[in-house]
């Protein structure tokens, strides 16, 4: 019974701590409405169309001319001008108006007419990639295209049935799954909301914790001996943290992608189950670090730093198969990388939770672990309590005042 009234304690003053702390409400309430908000805004068109591209034939003939009227009816491709040679197309690139350049070199009919390979050469500013994309698969549809016409065209005496065949022997259709649109914003920002909730709770938890610190230094704090044990303590704390970021999360993994029209195949109870240990591993992975914080800004050197290599080593933005081995396994301490991989299966492929069942028991096993280290550093705290003051700071973080 002292037990749970004690941890409904903490959990009261934990809260109110933390409400009127300005800057922890930043990064617990305003950074997490705010960022998904501007990310979904800034990616919600998906994919890049109709980028500026110039043409330089050196060819004039038939062909060329239709190839070049194919590529620009494309979705992805504009032609916005004719250059008489490459410097000029040079020029355009380097005064942004346009991001591609396509070559038509003179040999182009010569060399189909003579049974010949011919290139049609394509400069992409690299500066985008989606820019090299699109142009590359608009100048690549379009050539598949016409050597199927030109195929079909030597193919003298056969029906059309015939041709049909003789062109294109297997018929393919090529279909995105899960991303039909190939969109960059359906395959990547699933994982930034994950990441968000992660490193807002270790920004706001640290930042708490090197908050305290500095008050003990500057002896603002008077030492008392109302302290609870410590597994109070971390519950408390924990349940205070979990309640309030089970309201965020909801905003974010559920509201924030509905209002932009995003892919939720997920089912809520399944997504539920699994948010509870991602959030436990993280609150107890921030209070674990907490304890090396020493000042209320070094929290920011080192965890808004790491925000983009986190989402690369969780395997969603590069293959986790081409990650070497040292940080693949490095990328295991942190409750983002299973959180990433599980929440984007469930919201772009629809998966259960048994189809997730790996990164859901990875985060189990996270939440164990560092609630454990966290215990054990809260002990050792506990346990410096009744030192002098002179002899050894005692921090702040059991104090339940």
């Amino acid at each position: 019974m002292n037990f749970l009234k004690n941890v409904i304690s903490i959990w009261n003053k934990e809260t109110r701590k933390f409400i009127v702390d300005e800057g922890v409400l930043v990064f617990f309430v305003l950074v997490p409405f705010l960022y998904p908000l501007l990310y979904m805004y800034l990616y919600s068109k998906e994919v890049v169309r109709d980028v500026p591209a110039v043409v330089v034939d050196e060819n004039h003939s038939t062909l060329s001319r239709q190839f070049i009227r194919n590529v620009d009816a494309s979705p992805d491709v504009k032609i916005v001008d004719h250059c008489s040679d490459m410097e000029n197309a040079k020029l355009s690139i380097k005064t942004h108006k346009a991001y591609g350049v396509i070559q038509i070199p003179r040999e182009f009919t010569d060399d189909l007419a003579a049974g010949r390979q011919t290139p049609i050469n394509i400069y992409a500013d690299m500066s985008g990639l989606l820019y090299y994309k699109a142009l590359l698969s608009a100048c690549t549809e379009v050539s598949l295209e016409m050597n199927k016409d030109i195929k079909a065209e030597r193919l003298s005496g056969l029906s059309d049935w015939q041709k049909e065949v003789s062109v294109q022997p297997i018929e393919y259709e090529y279909v995105p799954m899960f991303n039909s649109q190939n969109g960059f914003s359906t395959f990547l920002l699933p994982g930034v909301l994950i990441l968000v909730l992660q490193q807002t709770l270790v920004l706001g938890i640290t930042m708490m914790a090197g908050t305290e610190r500095e008050r003990r230094r500057k002896k603002n704090l008077m030492l008392t001996d109302e302290y609870g044990s410590p597994i109070d303590v971390l519950t408390g704390k924990g349940l205070a943290y979990f309640v309030f970021y089970c309201f965020i999360a909801f905003y974010v993994l559920c509201i924030v992608p509905k209002l932009f029209d995003f892919n939720q195949l997920w089912h809520f109870f399944d997504l539920a189950m699994f948010i509870v240990p991602f959030l436990f591993a993280s609150i107890f992975f921030a209070i674990s670090i907490s304890y090396f914080v020493r000042d209320r800004e070094s929290c920011f050197l080192l965890f808004v730093f790491i925000s983009v290599p986190l989402l690369f080593i969780s395997g969603i933005s590069w293959p986790g198969s081409n990650i070497p081995a040292f940080w693949k396994y490095f990328s295991y301490i942190f409750p983002s990388t299973f959180g990433i991989n599980g929440y984007v299966r469930m919201t772009n492929a629809g998966a259960l939770l048994q189809d997730v069942k790996t990164e859901y028991v990875a985060m189990w096993i996270q939440s164990g672990v560092y609630f454990i280290l966290s215990l054990l550093l809260y002990i050792k705290l506990y346990r410096s309590k009744s030192t002098p003051e002179s002899e050894v700071e005692i921090e702040p973080d059991l104090n339940v005042e």
